[in-house]
């Protein structure tokens, strides 16, 4: 961006004033740059991410296997287990009660409970490796912890068992974790015991009894054959009751959505073959409790039917005698003077009725079953008319809490917190299966009620008959309803006999659970690995992006350009050379190449009228580079041929004196303060046409020294003898001198370091500069390191290799140690 001599740019400054001075919070560009440049972090932290995935994933991830399997529930048996409906229903509307009842039954406390104690659940076992523990199913082990559950256990305590060789192992228990509070599996309850010390090491054999004031077990050998050849074997107690919730919180039952009388039952755990076994087993109990409970509930329907018809047999003779006789006595043998459909009406109602009283009688019995403690004796529920799946579930849990009383019966004493316990959850039950009853009882009185009503009704229009007709038809009606009770139980008695004779469950195992070598289902190796990977490489992504934003220096050449609007009259490299003095020692290279640009661009700022120019740098704070400007665009204006004079007017922090190796002694401090003559204070350089004038001693008073007229003098002096005078001025980001002397400069240099300069610095030059307070004003871009594939686009580049010096050029040792160290901590 080279301004014209009046100072303008392509546009007038003045057209974008709402912009001046406001950067950018966040630089894209830049950031990915910085993300680039810092690329082998996220190479670094991606391959410690991988490792780190790759270790937990072989040595720590515990897999989780599932085994499936699949049971058909047919309608071919009823009991109070198996409403007799059809199951052709869409799972989820309310129709599969037995398939609610049976998801009931395998994920109920009972049922696993049984089963946790049939193989032997209690007991969990493992293997370590040197880093990762694996889960075993019980056959993997070659011997099986019997333990006694008379003496009390200690639970959740890690018993380590190693082959010794000739069936013996050595008992090996944690060296700390002892417990006088252990576990009792007869009562299922803790006890106390007295505090005693850790039970040493022990060397048993198969079948030797292992005793300790906290354990009591023995090794049996397991008669499978195949199994794991293993260095140890740890074994882990388990209470009763965390066995259960483990395995109900890992069971999964669902229907199959096409035909839902397919019920698919999942589990999962550490060990397959441990899923595959529990499914199985679970299933094959689930049959045969339910064939059983379907044969006892028949044969108790078959005798309770068989009481009943022996009773309604005498009813239906006596009446039978009563009608003949008044057939005979009466001579009535039918009732022409009724109308026929009168008379069916009514035989229809009592037909009704007799079958209602069935139903009430039959549920009368289901109660007294209920609440006499007496389940063993439940009859049929559909001879009751009962097709309800979650009173049957009702039914089953309190059938099983009476027979857990019974057998804490035997334990505990009445008053016992376990019994008072065990009684409130009898009578929860029994509430429940109360409330499933009412139902059915509201129902059927009401109907009955409804059938005495429409009775009653039809017997107001009989009293116009003859009293032997009225006499007759009473008799035969009630002949009628018991023949109706009678037939009715019949039916049913032939339903039950019919069960009893060809019963068999109603489940039937189309895929029994099988270890085919499933897949893990958790965890999520690949997801693991790519969150452990994603979350290392967020480390520098969110530090770098921290650093951007926290990051308010100038990083960018054409945001620098497009806020201020200010002329660019050169981009200067890094020095990379021992002093400030690159033009004169290193005059060919890139550098002051660079300098010889800004001392072109210079001319479209001054008047060219002027025979005398005088050009102040300045910057916003110490450290921006403007001494190291001030004297190189002195010497390239002194090599010229230019007769030029450059000021140390940084009255406060002098600099030139050592780059030239002047005696400060005298300089500008003492002259405008009367102690010299010029004369004194001109030095001459190795440059003929190049003078340098030092700041002299630091004045107490340098603000003043240098508003003063006398320094104004001073310059308008010197610009008799120069052509160019060079005013290295103080910061104006600091102090306030610097725009005093801008008044008696023709051109104003501005110097901006790259990476160094903050933003907010900026902010007041522009502001001047846009309110024509500073005119004839040019930015020089300092310090500025090209990285590779990465340009400015302005034609102010440089490169090593192009210029001669710079071509066989090698830094000094001090200078490559210096950038080093500064390349490491400045990264960007």
């Amino acid at each position: 961006m080279i301004p014209d001599k009046n100072g303008n740019t392509a546009k007038n400054p003045g057209d974008t004033s709402e912009k001046m001075g406001s950067f950018n919070l966040f630089d894209p560009v830049h950031f990915l740059q910085r993300i680039l440049r810092n690329w082998y972090w996220f190479v670094i932290l991606g391959f410690l991410g991988y490792c780190i995935s790759y270790v937990y994933s072989r040595y720590y991830a515990q897999r989780v296997y599932a085994s499936t399997l699949s049971l058909s529930i047919s309608n071919n048996t009823a009991s109070y287990f198996t409403p007799n409906q059809s199951i052709n229903f869409i799972w989820g509307q309310g129709g599969n009660q037995d398939g609610v009842y049976l998801k009931k039954i395998l994920l109920s406390r009972s049922h696993n409970e049984f089963l946790v104690k049939k193989l032997n659940l209690i007991t969990s076992y493992t293997t370590k490796g040197l880093i990762k523990s694996t889960y075993l199913d019980q056959e993997d082990s070659p011997v099986f912890l019997e333990i006694d559950k008379n003496h009390p256990q200690q639970v959740n305590y890690p018993i380590s068992l190693i082959p010794k060789g000739g069936n013996k192992y050595e008992v090996v228990l944690p060296d700390d974790g002892e417990s006088v509070y252990l576990y009792n599996y007869n009562t299922e309850g803790t006890q106390e015991v007295p505090h005693y010390q850790r039970p040493k090491n022990k060397i048993i054999r198969v079948n030797e009894w292992y005793q300790s004031p906290n354990l009591r077990f023995k090794l049996v050998n397991n008669p499978t054959a195949g199994h794991l050849g293993l260095e140890n074997i740890i074994v882990t107690l388990v209470p009763i009751n965390q066995a259960v919730n483990s395995i109900i919180g890992s069971l999964n039952i669902d229907f199959d959505k096409e035909l839902a009388s397919i019920m698919i039952i999942t589990k999962s755990g550490y060990n397959l073959n441990n899923t595959v076994n529990f499914l199985n087993n679970s299933v094959d109990v689930l049959i045969k409790k339910r064939l059983t409970d379907q044969n006892m509930v028949d044969r108790n329907t078959v005798e309770y039917l068989n009481d009943n018809l022996s009773l309604i047999r005498k009813k239906l003779d006596s009446s039978a005698v009563v009608l003949n006789n008044l057939k005979i006595n009466n001579r009535l043998f039918d009732m022409e003077n009724i109308d026929s459909k009168t008379l069916q009406k009514l035989n229809d109602l009592d037909a009704q009725k007799a079958e209602l009283t069935t139903k009430i009688n039959s549920l009368n019995s289901i109660k007294n079953s209920v609440y006499s403690n007496n389940i063993e004796k439940m009859i049929s529920l559909n001879a009751a008319g009962i097709e309800d799946g979650s009173f049957n579930a009702s039914v089953s849990e309190l059938k099983a809490l009476y027979e857990k009383r019974r057998e804490l019966a035997q334990i505990y004493t009445p008053n016992s917190e376990p019994m008072r316990e065990i009684n409130r959850l009898l009578s929860d039950a029994r509430n429940s299966s109360e409330s499933g009853l009412r139902k059915y009882f509201d129902g059927y009185n009401n109907k009955l009620a409804d059938i005495n009503a429409q009775i009653a009704a039809m017997d107001k229009s009989l009293v116009t008959l003859p009293e032997k007709q009225r006499i007759f038809l009473d008799a035969q009606r009630g002949y009628n309803i018991i023949e109706n009770t009678y037939n009715t139980l019949l039916t049913e008695q032939a339903k039950s006999q019919m069960r009893v004779a060809t019963n068999q469950s109603n489940l039937t195992v189309i895929d029994k659970a099988k270890n085919l070598g499933q897949a893990p289902i958790a965890p999520n190796v690949n997801g693991t690995k790519m969150q452990i990977m994603g979350g290392l490489l967020l480390i520098p992504l969110i530090f770098l992006a921290i650093g951007e934003l926290l990051d308010n220096r100038i990083r960018n050449l054409k945001e620098l350009l497009s806020v201020t609007k200010i002329p660019l009259l050169g981009v200067i490299g890094r020095n990379n050379y021992e002093n400030n003095l690159t033009v004169l020692n290193e005059p060919k290279s890139s550098v002051a190449e660079a300098f010889r640009a800004v001392r072109a661009n210079l001319r479209f700022l001054f008047n060219e009228e002027e025979k005398s120019k005088v050009i102040l740098v300045t910057s916003s704070i110490s450290g921006e580079g403007k001494t190291y400007v001030s004297i190189n665009i002195a010497s390239v204006l002194g090599l010229s041929g230019k007769k030029t004079v450059l000021l140390g007017m940084d009255l406060r922090k002098p600099k030139i004196f050592g780059d030239f190796k002047i005696n400060n002694k005298n300089g500008i401090s003492n002259y405008l303060t009367g102690q010299v003559g010029m004369d004194e204070i001109i030095n001459k350089t190795s440059i003929p046409g190049l003078d340098v004038i030092t700041s002299g001693p630091i004045p107490p008073n340098p603000s003043e020294l240098l508003m003063s007229d006398n320094n104004m003098r001073f310059i308008e002096k010197l610009k008799e003898s120069y052509e160019y005078i060079i005013i290295d001025s103080p910061p104006v980001g600091l102090v306030a001198d610097s725009f005093e002397l801008m008044k008696k400069a023709d051109t104003t240099i501005y110097v901006v370091r790259h990476e160094y300069t903050e933003k907010h610095m900026l902010r007041m030059i522009t502001e001047k500069y846009f309110n024509k307070e500073v005119s004839n004003l040019g930015l020089v871009y300092n310090d500025y390191v090209a990285k590779q594939g990465y340009g400015y686009g302005y034609g102010y580049g440089y490169g090593y290799g192009y210029f001669e010096e710079d071509k066989n050029y090698k830094e000094p040792t001090i200078i490559q140690l210096r950038n080093r160290i500064r390349t490491f901590f400045n990264r960007k």
